[in-house]
């Protein structure tokens, strides 16, 4: 289905389709949150815009749904968008994700530019996370062969559904990442990661998510408790977190996942467990919270939860290697470590309220909705070749100030 969104005549600013294939709505993806972010951005700065998309809810209903994904996932022939994107003619072809209800071969028949969006590490690791068992596993990408994550079966636990997409992996020769103009990474961990796998780094730019500006204008009051939003599964490492949460200190957990039995068995009378909650519930919990813990073990992309409390004002407790550990450089590691909870909480504790106004200021700076089409607009000029690469940014994380 393709959606036509035509800005006012006699725009000179280049026209951009987005292409993307959305997950199911019965899991909830910030991944396709950010992309209709996206869109609605690029159309209020006058972009002229294409969306082409596949929807997983219209497919999974057909019969045969499962394995024809797995033969597009595995062979790169399916569904694509080239009719659409010949009739509008644009610019730009901005790529999203195309797993699993897009072909990819058609990428080498498009000869226009093309931007490639890095959301997670797909292209290198079948499971999409580098993680395994709630860890960082770059087995994979160490031995330039996907054989390891079919052994341990990547995706959702299971041999036969990994299969496809251990067949298609082929790290930098991935089809798209191979013919994209410029890719972007979220971070600069992510730069460095897909640098590493043989994507050239000069063809990498860094343009962090954003989100829409809170409707206070100053930060949130802040309150006694602490507070969780994500999906509960390993990765997240939010059941190491309540086996470790000290008594006598309000935990809020906002989420649901494979571990909601666990997290629930593992929770003592301080920990309340509230369910999946709609964005404007978040908003709500984020700004009376002392401040968000962000336990997650793995090298995901920069979600949209750290930003959410950073507009709201709330400082982040995190530990590398997650990235929201790196977002403000001095306002949230718990320098005492994750196996030391108790200790990282003593530590934020006198600190974070005077930190609220600070952490608006930095998502007021890096995150909003402006900065993000600035930069990603100088990415269409650099894949139009109407503007040079880029300069490295500085060692660390992206837009990463210090504190």
């Amino acid at each position: 289905m393709a959606v036509d969104a035509r800005s006012t005549p006699g725009n000179t600013s280049p026209r951009v389709a987005l292409v993307h294939s959305f997950y199911s709505s019965r899991q909830p993806s910030g991944e396709n949150q950010v992309v209709e972010q996206q869109l609605a951005a690029l159309g209020r700065a006058g972009i002229e815009t294409l969306l082409v998309d596949q929807r997983t809810d219209d497919r999974e209903h057909r019969r045969l749904y499962p394995l024809g994904a797995a033969v597009t996932v595995a062979t790169g022939r399916g569904p694509d968008p080239l009719r659409e994107l010949r009739r509008f003619e644009p610019d730009v072809v901005h790529v999203h994700n195309l797993f699993p209800n897009f072909g990819r071969s058609w990428v080498s028949r498009w000869e226009g530019a093309l931007v490639a969006h890095t959301h997670n590490f797909r292209p290198l690791c079948p499971g999409g996370s580098l993680s395994r068992d709630g860890y960082i596993c770059t087995e994979c990408l160490d031995r330039g062969s996907a054989l390891p994550s079919l052994q341990h079966g990547c995706y959702r636990g299971s041999r036969v559904r990994t299969l496809p997409l251990a067949v298609s992996t082929r790290f930098a020769a991935d089809p798209v990442l191979a013919r994209a103009d410029r890719v972007i990474a979220l971070t600069e961990d992510m730069r460095d990661l897909y640098a590493r796998a043989g994507v050239p780094a000069a063809r990498i730019d860094v343009v962090p998510n954003f989100i829409p500006a809170p409707e206070t204008p100053e930060p949130g009051p802040g309150g006694d408790y602490w507070l969780y939003v994500g999906r509960l599964s390993p990765e997240k490492g939010i059941l190491e977190l309540v086996r470790q949460w000290p008594r006598g200190r309000r935990l809020v957990v906002a989420g649901s996942g494979a571990q909601a039995d666990a997290v629930r068995e593992a929770a003592h009378g301080d920990v309340e467990l509230l369910g999946h909650q709609s964005r404007s519930q978040v908003r709500e919990l984020m700004a009376g919270a002392l401040g968000l813990v962000f336990p997650s073990r793995c090298m995901e992309g920069l979600g949209l939860v750290a930003l959410e409390a950073l507009a709201a004002g709330t400082p982040v407790l995190a530990w590398p290697p997650a990235p929201a550990a790196a977002l403000v450089e001095g306002l949230g590691v718990g320098a005492a470590g994750r196996d030391d909870v108790e200790a990282s909480l003593d530590e934020a504790q006198d600190r974070f309220p005077h930190l609220r106004a600070k952490c608006r200021q930095v998502f007021e700076t890096h995150f909003t909705e402006q900065v993000w089409v600035e930069s990603v607009l100088g990415v269409y000029d650099r894949a139009r070749g109407l503007a040079p690469a880029a300069g490295p940014s500085r060692p660390g994380h992206p837009a990463t100030p210090t504190g």
